[in-house]
């Protein structure tokens, strides 16, 4: 398959609600920011306005419900889509389906669906999960075979290994039957399950030859399967309107970060079983010394963030670019995030969205705003009460 073959020429851009917290810097209750309803609203509504696709909600007790605080968003916004997860073994399909029916449908279409299997076996086993790694995988297959069928309006009787429903039923079914799955996983027995049963396949923001020769091992597997999977990556964004504004300001977010923390945290991701997580400590090792293992990609959050842990650090033309490496290997979708999240997230908007092929939605879709590329303004202040600037407007037209 040549690269013209899996090119992606257009992306849906989606950014992060944080529910586990926001602030200037890493690691610190300094410039810590408290995450209300209000706050998470602010980030929310700046998302719908600035024309991003969707934002994701994350899951984990770390976090605020991902399913209440969608809820409580969606009749605040317009367009906005809502990644919100489902949890195979932590909840029942039957009730998940009958979540993800209602939700999608008050919020009027507008749900992504998120498949977390945990890969954290202390949080998993407080959450009442004592399975291995391999038997997660198990329970998420046939929560999704019976989850699936559920939405797409079917009676199910189901007797498996971990999981038994009868005359399992969803009757008001979802706008869109089922919401788009969405779904990470780096091992074996996840790339099997995403290959099977789940229409975009994401991965976190390593180096583009590593995620190169990851989305060759999913399309091989599909293709073995006679089904294709799309993708998406998951990235922090720093981006100034220079370079060495944009690296100084990586260096600002973990410089009051000390070296016990960073150790206390990479004790913790040590102690889990995902592939991915592994993948995304080996990128740094906990050191300070090698954080831009990429041209312009910054594994600096990594050193206590777990889960995603690298950021595209650059100026606007630079972070497009990359980007665009990115979707030359077949990403079609990026997940992004900034701290704090509120204001890069008009920084972003403002300064690479319009750098970016966008995939325009039609029919239903048509919820999808434009970017700011065709906004027709007003831009900027006016000037001494008299005029308004003149550039920018101009631009748009």
């Amino acid at each position: 398959m040549s690269k013209f073959d899996t090119a992606a020429p257009t992306a849906n851009l989606l950014w992060f609600l944080p529910t586990h917290g926001d602030g200037r810097y890493l690691g610190t209750t300094k410039g810590g920011r408290s995450v209300d309803l209000s706050y998470l609203r602010q980030v929310a509504q700046a998302a719908d306005s600035l024309g991003y696709f969707g934002v994701l909600l994350p899951t984990g007790r770390s976090c605020e419900d991902s399913w209440v605080v969608a809820s409580a968003l969606a009749p605040l916004t317009e367009r906005l889509r809502f990644l919100v997860a489902v949890r195979p073994g932590l909840q029942s399909p039957s009730v998940a389906a009958r979540m993800t029916a209602t939700l999608d449908r008050i919020s009027g279409g507008r749900l992504l669906i998120n498949v977390v299997t945990g890969g954290d076996p202390v949080e998993n086993k407080g959450d009442g999960i004592f399975m291995t790694h391999d038997e997660r995988y198990e329970v998420t297959r046939e929560f999704l075979e019976i989850y699936k069928r559920l939405l797409a309006g079917a009676t199910v009787n189901h007797h498996g290994k971990h999981l038994r429903i009868e005359d399992g039923r969803v009757l008001f079914l979802p706008v869109e039957a089922p919401p788009p799955l969405y779904f990470g996983g780096s091992s074996p027995a996840g790339i099997d399950v995403a290959t099977d049963l789940v229409d975009k396949y994401l991965t976190w923001g390593e180096p583009p030859e590593d995620v190169a020769a990851k989305l060759a091992t999913v399309r091989q597997a599909a293709a073995a399967k006679g089904k294709k999977v799309s993708f998406g990556i998951r990235l922090h964004v720093i981006v100034r309107e220079t370079s060495e504004r944009a690296w100084e300001a990586a260096d600002e977010l973990i410089a009051n970060l000390d070296d016990a923390t960073i150790a206390a945290a990479q004790k913790v991701f040590a102690r889990m079983d995902s592939v991915g997580q592994s993948r995304m400590a080996r990128l740094h090792g906990g050191r300070r010394d090698r954080l831009e293992i990429s041209p312009n990609l910054w594994a600096g959050v990594g050193l206590v963030r777990g889960g995603a842990g690298t950021a595209l650090v650059g100026d606007p033309a630079t972070v497009a670019a990359r980007m665009k490496e990115y979707m030359a290997l077949g990403i079609d979708t990026f997940i992004l995030s900034g701290y704090p999240h509120l204001e890069e997230a008009y920084r972003f908007a403002e300064l690479v969205m319009p750098l970016i092929p966008q995939t325009r939605h039609d029919g239903r879709d048509e919820r999808a705003k434009p970017s700011v590329t065709v906004n027709m303004g007003p831009f900027g202040e006016t000037i001494a009460g008299e005029w308004r600037p003149a550039e920018r407007a101009a631009s748009q037209s």
